[in-house]
């Protein structure tokens, strides 16, 4: 079943994705109280934002993996990885890397990269494979099946 029907409507699985998360609870990370991503001037998120948040020591290992770097914001812990929203979808990003949806950051983060154009993203699947790298993980898609 791809969706699920009412009296004249069909809610499909991007729809009920979307609608979940549109429930969830939004935390900054370590007690630091969360603001709302502001993009810099001049670029636009027409597929939405969230960030893939990763210890201050990984973010120098994984910037010369990546085809393109996105929008990175930082403070003294963490660097967030701007993306596209629901770039999580089926996918469980490796410890320590840490999903937000909406991109919430805290106060005290800093836009560290802007990249040229008007598109603040990084690759998911490329940030996902670097990650996977310096992090040790064997990616999901290529991890044995249980029996």
């Amino acid at each position: 079943m791809n969706g699920v029907r009412g009296p004249g409507r069909t809610l499909g699985l991007e729809t009920l994705v979307r609608l979940k998360r549109g429930h969830r609870s939004v935390a900054g990370e370590g007690g630091t109280a969360a603001r709302g991503l502001s993009l810099p001037e001049g670029m636009t998120a027409p597929l939405g934002c969230d960030a893939v948040a990763v210890p201050a020591r990984l973010g120098p290992l994984v910037v010369p993996r990546l085809p393109r770097v996105g929008c990175v914001y930082a403070d003294g812990t963490h660097w967030w990885w701007i993306v596209p929203s629901d770039s999580d979808y089926a996918l469980p990003w490796p410890a320590p890397a840490h999903y937000s949806p909406g991109a919430p950051l805290p106060g005290t983060a800093r836009l560290i990269h802007r990249p040229d154009g008007t598109v603040p993203y990084t690759p998911p699947i490329p940030l996902y494979l670097a990650l996977c790298r310096v992090t040790g993980t064997t990616p999901e898609w290529s991890r044995p099946l249980s029996a």
